[in-house]
C-alpha cells in the first residue's frame, strides 16, 4: 500500500498543479488578456503532451470563438506544434503548400485539393498539408483516401510521390500526433477553433512557397505578418463574402510577399463572376469524390473549372512570381485539359 501512495501521491500533485495553472489561464483569457508568446508556446506544448483533461482543453478552444486570436498567441501556438511535430526532409525539392483554414462554413467542393492537382500536372511539387474535415463534411484527406490514396509519414515513399506525381500529401495526424488529445474534442465541437488557423503554417516539410486561403481578414493579416518573417514566397486569398479561397462569387482580398495588398473583382482576372450553388460540394465524400474526379477529367461545370483555375493561377505565380498571371491561367488550362492533373492523380494514388 506504501508503494503505490508514493507512486500516486506525485501524480494527483501534478494533476492538481495542472489544473491550477489552466485555471489560471482561463481565468486570464476570460479578462480579455492576451497570452505572450512564450505562454502560448507552453500552454499548447502542454496539452500536446496530455497534461490537460479534455474539459479544460474545451475551454481553452471556446475562448478563441469569442475573441479574436493575437499575432503572439498564434506565432506561440505554431511554434509548439512545430517542436512536437514528426519532422520530414523534403528540402531537395522546391514544394508548395495549397492549404486553406476552412472553417468558413461555406461547404463547397475541395478546391485547393483540386488545385494541387492542377499545379502538380504542370509540373511543379506539392506537398500539401491537410486534414480531415472537421466543420465541413469532407476534408482534403476524407475525399483522398476515398479516391484510394495511401497516407504515410515515411521519408522515401513521399519523395517517390513528388519524383512522380509531383504531389504528396502531408495528412496531418501522421505528423502531429501529439493533437490526438485535441482531435475528438474538437469533433465534438463541430466548429472551427484556432487549429483551424494553425493548419497551413504547420506543414512539417517546411515547403518553400505557400498558397493560404483563410476564412476572415483578421486572420489575413496575421497571416502576412507571420509569413513576412518565413523567408517563404506566399499568397494569402480570402473572399469578401466569406470564402477561405476564390470564390469567384464576389470580390476578393490577395496578399502577397511580392505585390502586397490588391483587392479584386472576378473580372480583373478574366473571369465572370458564380453562384454560391454552382460550387456547392455535396453532402457526401462520395458526392465530393465525383466532383473531384469529374473537374480533373474536364468535365467539371465551367463555374467549377473556373474557380480552380483561379486558385491553381495564383499558386502557380506565387512559385515563379516572374509570370504573368494570364500565362499562369494557360498553364493550369492545360493542365486539366490536357489531362495532366488527372494523370498527377492516378500515379500518386498507385504508389503505396
Amino acid at each position: 500500500m506504501k508503494n503505490k501512495c508514493k507512486f500516486y501521491k506525485p501524480l494527483i500533485m501534478s494533476i492538481k498543479q495542472n489544473y491550477k495553472q489552466m485555471k489560471k489561464i482561463l481565468n486570464q483569457l476570460f479578462e480579455q488578456q492576451k497570452l505572450s508568446e512564450k505562454d502560448a508556446y507552453s500552454i499548447l506544448l502542454r496539452i500536446g503532451k496530455g497534461e490537460f483533461n479534455p474539459a479544460q482543453i474545451a475551454a481553452f478552444l471556446t475562448v478563441y470563438l469569442m475573441r479574436k486570436i493575437s499575432v503572439n498567441e498564434l506565432k506561440g501556438f505554431q511554434k509548439a506544434l512545430l517542436d512536437l511535430c514528426i519532422p520530414i526532409d523534403l528540402s531537395d525539392f522546391n514544394t508548395i503548400d495549397l492549404c486553406g483554414t476552412g472553417g468558413d462554413g461555406k461547404n463547397t467542393f475541395n478546391i485547393s485539393t483540386l488545385s494541387s492537382f492542377v499545379v502538380g500536372g504542370a509540373g511543379y511539387k506539392v506537398a500539401k498539408h491537410g486534414n480531415y474535415g472537421v466543420s465541413s463534411s469532407c476534408g482534403s484527406s476524407n475525399v483522398l483516401e476515398y479516391l484510394g490514396y495511401t497516407f504515410t509519414n515515411d521519408n522515401e515513399t513521399l519523395k517517390r510521390q513528388l519524383d512522380t506525381a509531383n504531389f504528396c500529401m502531408m495528412h496531418a495526424p501522421l505528423f502531429h500526433p501529439a493533437m490526438k488529445n485535441v482531435a475528438p474534442i474538437r469533433r465534438e465541437l463541430g466548429v472551427k477553433t484556432f487549429f483551424n488557423m494553425l493548419g497551413p503554417i504547420v506543414n512539417p516539410s517546411l515547403p518553400k512557397s505557400q498558397l493560404t486561403g483563410v476564412f476572415n481578414l483578421e486572420i489575413a493579416r496575421i497571416y502576412n505578418y507571420l509569413l513576412q518573417d518565413s523567408n517563404k514566397n506566399y499568397t494569402i486569398l480570402h473572399s469578401l463574402d466569406g470564402y477561405d479561397e476564390i470564390s469567384l462569387t464576389g470580390d476578393f482580398k490577395v496578399i502577397s510577399s511580392v505585390n502586397g495588398e490588391e483587392l479584386l473583382a472576378p473580372h480583373n482576372i478574366g473571369f465572370q463572376k458564380i453562384t454560391a450553388n454552382s460550387i456547392y460540394g455535396g453532402e457526401t465524400i462520395a458526392d465530393a469524390a465525383k466532383i473531384f474526379v469529374n473537374i480533373l477529367q474536364n468535365k467539371g461545370t465551367e463555374a467549377q473549372n473556373n474557380v480552380v483555375i483561379a486558385n491553381a493561377s495564383y499558386a502557380i505565380k506565387t512559385i515563379d512570381s516572374a509570370l504573368s498571371y494570364e500565362d499562369c491561367k494557360e498553364i493550369a488550362k492545360r493542365s486539366i485539359i490536357e489531362g495532366k492533373a488527372y494523370k498527377a492523380l492516378k500515379k500518386v494514388t498507385e504508389i503505396k
